[in-house]
């Protein structure tokens, strides 16, 4: 069977045409936001909490930003100190002298029927003596002494989920690049999807939530198997159209040290992506289209170029590319990497090698531990 040319630049069109309704119904709510204006404004009595399994070194670096933040209103910070057999007790302990409102809850005993990070946070959530929780993890440090007042700006009648934007510090070379980029790109999918009443995931580096929300909903028990996902699943079970809002306010992100070797972010990108075979039915669909037609846009250009017409395959392209050009401008100005824009065209052809990557881990066990 003869399969006529003029079928190559339709099928690029329909791909063309389902990337550009992403980014103006779904990435174009990120790239033009603005916050929407409260009639009053109110500073909540937080509770910070942070998980650390040996991190001494991360502590002594990044806990300091933590202690010092400006918030007037009552507040406390818990580091859960999961059974490190570092000098992480005695740190502490020292940090207390200065700072009487930082509680060392010490775990001793693995909870080993619930592997991950999850049986730390809980103790750590029903542990805090205040309603609103803001997770924070020890390699993160917040890029301002406004960042706990920021966060915490975000709740209003009905809002009990805050997300926020844990970014990575910008260093020189292209590794730097490729990891801010992929976080880039993931926040502007959850923090769009966000917007749209559709939320799916947080990240664990900035994210907060009423302890009500998670009492109601018994914590993480229904993802106790599960060594991860004690950010995203949990906000893919909690979340509703109407009660979650976002934060990127510059002042409000966090900072972290990235991965230094192509192995060592490899091997934390499967242990992320592990977790998304269990998100709801309606986000794998709407996840999986748009990383599809991303991929076969350029498998249809390139048999529209051989088959029917290469100016004709340019034209169609150029659409697209022309809208997310500009929904990336926005976003990244938005998100404090605007830096990155320049290498647009690089960037929308490594998202095809990217995705390729990282497929097979859709299908492999998650990894156990959680440090």
């Amino acid at each position: 069977m003869i399969i006529p040319a003029i079928i190559w630049p339709v099928l690029l069109t329909v791909s063309v045409a389902i990337q550009v309704f992403y980014y103006l119904y779904y990435f174009r709510r990120l790239a033009f936001f603005k916050p929407p204006l409260k009639s009053a404004s109110q500073e909540y009595p937080v509770s910070v909490i942070v998980c650390a399994r040996d991190e001494a070194h991360n502590l002594v670096k990044n806990l300091p930003g933590i202690l010092v933040q400006e918030y007037k209103t009552t507040h406390e910070v818990i580091v859960v100190n999961d059974n490190s057999t570092d000098d992480t007790r005695y740190l502490l302990d020292e940090f207390h002298k200065s700072f009487k409102n930082l509680n060392h809850l010490r775990l001793s005993q693995e909870a080993k029927l619930i592997p991950g990070k999850k049986f730390p946070l809980s103790m750590g959530i029903k542990t805090a003596k205040y309603e609103v929780v803001l997770l924070t993890d020890a390699d993160c440090m917040p890029a301002s002494e406004f960042w706990m007042q920021r966060m915490q700006d975000g709740f209003d009648n009905g809002i009990d989920i805050v997300l926020g934007y844990g970014a990575y510090y910008k260093k020189p070379g292209l590794l730097n690049k490729i990891i801010r980029f992929e976080t880039f790109h993931s926040a502007l999918q959850y923090l769009s999807y966000a917007l749209a009443g559709s939320t799916y995931m947080g990240v664990g580096r900035n994210l907060s939530y009423k302890k009500d929300l998670f009492l109601r909903n018994k914590g993480f028990s229904s993802l106790n198997q599960i060594p991860s996902g004690d950010d995203d699943l949990f906000i893919n079970k909690v979340a509703t159209p109407t009660n979650t809002a976002i934060v990127i306010d510059k002042e409000a992100h966090t900072l972290s040290e990235p991965e230094t070797t192509w192995k060592a972010w490899m091997r934390q990108k499967y242990r992320h992506y592990t977790t998304a075979k269990y998100y709801r039915p309606k986000h794998k669909f709407l996840l999986g289209l748009y990383s599809l037609t991303h991929l076969t846009t350029y498998l249809l250009l390139a048999a529209c170029i051989i088959f029917f017409n290469l100016w004709v395959a340019l034209s169609i392209l150029a659409v697209k590319l022309l809208v997310q050009a500009i929904v990336w401008h926005k976003a990244m100005g938005k998100l404090d990497e605007k830096d990155l824009w320049p290498l647009f065209i690089f960037w929308d052809a490594w998202m095809l090698i990217y995705y390729l990557l990282f497929v097979p881990s859709l299908w492999k066990r998650p990894a156990k531990n959680w440090h």
